[in-house]
């Protein structure tokens, strides 16, 4: 059964091209997840497609409003026979996006992403139809569709076959828990740089011992919350092992 992924926004053309590109776009065209791209402003209640106003008790800028989103959810029901799906809604508020997220999504089968713009949507449509909320920074976005990209390019790569070399996906950063080891190709030299002579020796076991030394230091240096994280669950293991 393929992913099905629905996503709600007020710019279609930017996701659809989206889905063109790269790794998502061999998903989609094998077929491993099916997209469908809803555009808001089909769902306004006047000819001229306003979906936004200003906010109750004042404030700047302008609020999605419930209506459209609630009738794009009517539509989307009515297409998909209410099959169970998982409605995702992309704002600052939402809890940081992490790839045991990813990879916890990718096993559902039926997504669905709401892209917010301007000041915000109605909380009503938080509490009535979404089950989770996700950030994928520290920052503002002028609307969700970005975010979408990265949360779906991160969902659908974890897919069987999504990738021509599964074991580069089981190998990537964090799924390991470290950051990758430096990487090198041909030519051996350049402009006076050499490649490691260790990756150059053939002997396997040196090399991986070599690349798991590498990404420690790496990790340890560049990012010490996920050093610590890894040392502690390999404290925790070999306490498991030794009882």
């Amino acid at each position: 059964m393929s992913l099905k992924i629905d996503v709600i926004s007020t710019f279609p053309g930017i996701v659809e091209t989206f889905a063109e590109m790269g790794i998502v776009g061999r998903a989609f065209k094998l077929g491993l997840a099916k997209l469908k791209v809803w555009n808001l402003r089909d769902f306004a209640d006047d000819r001229f497609k306003h979906i936004d106003d200003d906010p109750y008790g004042g404030g700047p800028g302008m609020v999605i409003k419930p209506d459209p989103i609630f009738r794009t959810f009517d539509a989307l029901e009515a297409m998909n026979s209410n099959e169970p799906r998982h409605v995702i809604f992309l704002t600052p508020q939402g809890k940081p996006f992490q790839q045991d997220d990813a990879e916890r999504l990718s096993q559902q089968n039926h997504l669905v992403f709401l892209c917010g713009r301007y000041k915000g949507i109605d909380e009503r449509v938080r509490e009535a139809l979404v089950d989770e909320e996700f950030s994928i920074g520290d920052y503002v976005l002028s609307g969700g569709e970005l975010a979408a990209f990265v949360m779906i390019d991160a969902i659908v790569r974890l897919l069987p076959d999504a990738t021509s070399d599964g074991d580069s996906v089981i190998s990537d950063t964090f799924p390991f828990g470290l950051l990758d080891a430096p990487l090198y190709t041909r030519p051996a030299e350049y402009r006076g740089m050499q490649v490691p002579e260790i990756l150059l020796s053939g002997n396997h076991a040196e090399i991986e011992k070599w690349r798991l030394e590498q990404r420690l230091e790496r990790t340890r240096q560049r990012r010490k919350d996920l050093y610590k994280q890894y040392m502690r669950r390999l404290e925790d293991r070999e306490n498991e092992q030794g009882q």
